[in-house]
């Protein structure tokens, strides 16, 4: 199966080459679509540069947010599973075999790659781990699912999945989003161990308390009234 492996980009100039070239060295067959976000910090430049054989870039003319640029994405995606990368090597590429795995054989629709199950990850903020996990247990409430990190990144999914409804959020709303349109779909979910090598802000980390609000607004919006 042909994977297409979205990246939506902003300010990571110092992370995006590396995040490529893991990518790259990925052996399935696969497209890279590459959406940057109006970056103000020369990834735009080094973006226009880029190119290659099985690779798309895309821009927008303004900063609309991850979601937005998911859906730009998801907009050219041709492949056959859907695999949402982070430009900021917080999630390895290399983890891409296990967690297809399940849909390769027939067991899953979509799969969460988890941080919270048992794979390596870098300690860093008790406050943020305690936002993940209540997010986490609200939006489980008004799913009814059960899983660990709905927050993460690595969500892999059927492309034919995108037949059966439309992502509205822009901005880091897009998680709890497609989380509850897979919970309405009944799709069978999966959850896969991830390391993560989380960064702080001086790193260049730009999730803050402010899209933690944003997300429990999202996470009844679209479970309750979408």
């Amino acid at each position: 199966m042909k994977l297409s492996v979205v990246i939506p980009v902003y300010n990571e100039t110092k992370t995006i080459k590396e995040v490529l070239k893991r990518v790259q060295s990925v052996p399935h067959d696969k497209e890279i679509i590459v959406v940057d976000d109006a970056s103000t910090d020369g990834t735009t430049a080094w973006l226009k540069q880029v190119s290659g054989e099985n690779m798309t870039v895309l821009f927008h003319d303004r900063n609309r947010g991850k979601g937005a640029a998911v859906r730009t994405g998801l907009g050219h995606a041709t492949g056959d599973i859907i695999i949402i990368q982070d430009a900021d090597l917080e999630y390895d590429p290399r983890e891409y075999g296990r967690l297809i795995e399940p849909i390769l054989d027939g067991r899953a629709d979509v799969v969460y790659g988890s941080r919270f199950t048992g794979g390596p990850q870098r300690v860093l903020f008790f406050w943020h781990y305690v936002g993940n996990k209540f997010l986490t247990l609200l939006s489980n409430m008004l799913t009814n699912l059960n899983l660990s990190d709905m927050e993460t990144c690595y969500k892999i999914f059927r492309t034919e999945l995108l037949e059966k409804f439309t992502i509205k959020s822009d901005r880091f709303g897009f998680e709890p989003e497609i989380t509850a349109k897979f919970a309405k779909l009944n799709c069978r979910i999966y959850e896969v161990p991830i390391s993560y090598s989380g960064r702080n802000y001086e790193e260049g980390k730009k999730v803050t308390w402010r899209d933690g609000l944003a997300a429990l607004y999202h996470i009844v919006r679209f479970r309750l009234f979408d």
